[in-house]
Order: C-alpha cells, then sequence, then structure tokens
C-alpha cells in the first residue's frame, strides 16, 4: 500500500462510521405516541398508553405504532395512589382500543399503575404521574 492511500481510505472509513451512527440514531428512535384524547402517554412493551380521567373513572387508549390496538380480551386493574390514599379499578375493554375503569379519580400528583393482562396473556405494567 503506498503512503497517498492510507489518508484516503481512513477518511472513506471514518465517513462510513459516521453515516452508519447517523442512521442508526433515526431506525431507534421511538417514543411514547403524542396524546391524542388530552390524557398522559406512557410507553411499554414496544405499545403507548395513553390515560384520560373523567368524571366517572378512567380510559386507558392502547396504540400500536400509530394504529389503534384492540383490547378485546384484555384484563387489568388500575390502582390510583393520591397521597396516602388507594383506590383500585378493574380494567374493562369498551371497544376499540380502549379500556375503561370506573370509581377512580384522577388527582393532581396521583400516581397511576395500570397492570394488563393482553389476550395472548402477556402481562404488562404501566405506570403514569398525573400532572
Amino acid at each position: 500500500m503506498t503512503q497517498t492511500m492510507r489518508p484516503l481510505r481512513a477518511a472513506a472509513a471514518a465517513l462510513t462510521l459516521a453515516l452508519a451512527a447517523l442512521g442508526a440514531n433515526s431506525v431507534m428512535a421511538h417514543g411514547a405516541a403524542k396524546p391524542q384524547h388530552g390524557g398522559i402517554v406512557q410507553t411499554a412493551a414496544d405499545l403507548s398508553f395513553e390515560l384520560v380521567g373523567s368524571a366517572n373513572g378512567a380510559t386507558i387508549y392502547v396504540i400500536d405504532h400509530d394504529d389503534a390496538y384492540e383490547t378485546t380480551g384484555m384484563t387489568g386493574k388500575l390502582t390510583v395512589l393520591n397521597g396516602s390514599e388507594k383506590t383500585e379499578a378493574e380494567l374493562k375493554p369498551a371497544g376499540g382500543n380502549k379500556l375503561d375503569a370506573t370509581g377512580v379519580k384522577l388527582g393532581k400528583g396521583a400516581k397511576v399503575v395500570a397492570a394488563l393482562v393482553t389476550s395472548g396473556k402477556k402481562t404488562i405494567t404501566v405506570r403514569f404521574a398525573m400532572k
């Protein structure tokens, strides 16, 4: 190998490495989906979960890469910690990508845990902090 080939080869290798690093960043850039119903979104098990409070309870919307995730056959429990007060409610499929829990109140600063089991018997735990 001649002296003039070494710098050229080193530059080509550096350029290839830099392009590979830039490409890997965009491929791995997964995060929580943006809220579609005014709630708080968290990601777990490669799914996004949006927690939305209502007057009589809470709803969780399940999103799989920007598509609605069918909740038929899912079961779960929603646990809400408002300070020292703990409330639990069953999460039930409510059509489409919705799970509903009644009898819970999502106050400011509350910690919320959704323990879910998919129709395929996969367990998913999602944690939320109310703002």
